[in-house]
């Protein structure tokens, strides 16, 4: 079988950059599929396109696939050293222990362990970078453990969930993507209104009319389950003093949520599952509850 060789660009975490990560995986169209990926023109690789890549090496092995990085073909020292340091390269065949540093580590969860994942929340995550309250870095942990919770219960991945994350320093932010190869919202979305709404009104649904619907609080999509959306309220409100963002991908639609409001809007390269990316600011100040007092 001839091996299919993808290239790796320099990926930022622009909507393009997510855009380019999306037709990549679209060049895998069939089971049994041979990939070696190549790093040659790679000179920038964000965590979000880490955490996205060990996702669709996965993928790609549950269809039956072989995947190989190619160690030799990466000329930035910069990026392999990342690479290093969060424990991707040891995941995929370089021979190199992870290390404490900026990095958040990239994970792999094949099941939804709340002790772990909460654990990698609280200490690896925001309470390590920014300066929170305990009470509210748990709370912000709790809910982005709803966002595991809900990938596994809801996308129907098959394949786990992957994270990783990075603190840049001289910026002071704090970014951690988390993607699942699942379902995707917008699918969800409309599989479950087709129950109640006439079929031909569901299919005229866009990406960004499936993903305003999920946001807002009340809609879910679970049978009998609590009506609470995404269940981002909390992580929406401290995005927003925090001068952060929010954004998701998910099959053609796309939502971001920072300081400006909320707006959603339709991707041009449709991605089958979601990536939850997240954006916050390590600043000075001390964030709490407004009912915590001031010592």
């Amino acid at each position: 079988m001839t091996q299919k060789i993808i290239q790796i660009p320099t990926l930022n975490d622009t909507p393009e950059d997510f855009q380019q990560l999306f037709e990549m995986s679209n060049q895998v169209n069939g089971l049994f599929e041979d990939v070696r990926f190549d790093f040659s023109s790679c000179r920038f690789l964000r965590s979000n396109a880490v955490a996205f890549l060990g996702g669709f090496a996965r993928l790609i092995e549950s269809l039956g696939g072989s995947v190989i990085f190619d160690w030799d073909t990466l000329r930035s020292n910069s990026v392999r050293a990342n690479l290093c340091q969060n424990g991707f390269a040891g995941n995929f065949g370089y021979n190199a222990k992870a290390w404490s540093g900026h990095s958040i580590p990239y994970r792999e969860e094949m099941e939804p362990d709340m002790n772990e994942i909460m654990d990698y929340l609280t200490f690896s995550w925001i309470g390590k970078w920014v300066n929170v309250t305990d009470r509210l870095r748990d709370a912000i942990s709790g809910r982005m453990w709803e966002i595991y919770s809900n990938a596994f219960e809801h996308s129907g991945t098959e394949v786990g969930v992957f994270t990783c994350g990075q603190h840049f320093r001289h910026r002071n932010d704090l970014i951690l993507t988390v993607v699942d190869f699942g379902r995707g919202i917008p699918a969800k979305v409309k599989a479950f209104l087709s129950q109640f709404v006439d079929e031909a009104r569901v299919s005229k649904l866009s990406g960004a009319d499936c993903m305003k619907w999920a946001f807002e609080r009340g809609n879910t999509t679970s049978m009998g389950g609590v009506a609470r959306g995404l269940g981002l309220d909390l992580l929406k409100d401290f995005v927003r003093i925090n001068q952060g963002k929010l954004e998701v991908y998910s099959n053609d639609g796309y939502a971001i949520i920072d300081k400006e409001g909320e707006r959603f809007d339709n991707c041009s390269i449709s991605f089958q599952g979601t990536v939850v990316h997240i954006t916050l600011r390590c600043d000075e100040k001390l964030y709490r509850f407004y009912d915590e007092a001031e010592e």
